[in-house]
C-alpha cells in the first residue's frame, strides 16, 4: 500500500484544472498554497474548504476599517512558501470534503478557484451587491459550478487523475497505508489604530 499526499495530488488536480478550464487560466498554481485542516466529525454538513486571500480588494496589502468611532489600518501579511510569494491559501477540511461524492468534491474545487479574482492580485473575485463573494444567489453560483465540472469530466482524457477522490475517508484509509497533508497555520492580519 502507498501513502496518499492529499494536498499534493489536489495540487496536481488544481494544474490540470487550470490547464484544461478556461475560467481558471488567470490563475497560477504556484501562488496558492493548497493545505488540509481537519474537522471533529465526518458529517458531510457544514464546511468543505475555504479560501483565504492575502490581499484585501484591488489587490492592496493595507486597507482602513472603521469599528463604532475607532478607524484602524489593516494589513496582510507577506506569505512565502518555498521561496515563491502566496497570494490564497485554499484549505480543505478533512475528512468531511473526503466524504463528500465525487462530483461534489470537484464541485468544491471549483467553488474555491472560482473565488480567484480574475486578476490575480491576492483578492477574491467580487460580484455586485451585498453578497460580493458568491453575487446574487449562492445556489446558482454552484450551479455554474456544476456545469464547468460536467464540462470538465467529460472532456478529461486522463479520468485517473481523479482516483485519488474515489470513495470516503474509510476506503481511501483501506487503500493507503496513511494519508498526509501539508498543514499551514492561516496568517493573521495586523491591526493596527490609524
Amino acid at each position: 500500500m502507498t501513502t496518499l499526499n492529499l494536498t499534493g495530488e489536489l495540487e496536481r488536480l488544481i494544474g490540470g484544472i487550470v490547464r484544461l478550464v478556461p475560467e481558471f487560466s488567470h490563475i497560477d498554481p504556484q501562488q496558492l498554497l493548497v493545505c488540509i485542516s481537519t474537522t471533529r466529525n465526518g458529517g458531510i454538513h457544514g464546511t468543505y474548504a475555504k479560501i483565504h486571500p492575502l490581499r484585501f480588494e484591488g489587490g492592496a496589502r493595507t486597507t482602513t476599517a472603521r469599528r463604532g468611532r475607532r478607524t484602524f489600518t489593516c494589513t496582510m501579511p507577506e506569505v512565502e512558501y518555498g521561496g515563491t510569494q502566496i497570494l490564497y491559501l485554499i484549505y480543505f477540511l478533512v475528512p468531511r470534503f473526503l466524504n463528500l461524492p465525487l462530483r461534489e468534491k470537484l464541485i468544491t474545487v471549483f467553488h474555491e478557484l472560482y473565488h480567484v479574482s480574475p486578476l490575480f492580485n491576492g483578492d477574491l473575485r467580487r460580484f455586485p451587491g451585498r453578497n460580493f463573494a458568491h453575487g446574487s444567489s449562492t445556489k446558482k453560483y454552484n450551479a455554474l459550478m456544476g456545469k464547468l465540472v460536467d464540462t470538465h469530466i467529460h472532456g478529461l482524457e486522463e479520468k485517473s487523475l481523479l482516483a485519488f477522490l474515489e470513495g470516503g475517508m474509510d476506503e481511501l484509509r483501506l487503500r493507503h497505508s496513511a494519508i498526509v497533508g501539508r498543514k499551514f497555520a492561516a496568517p493573521r492580519m495586523k491591526v493596527d489604530p490609524a
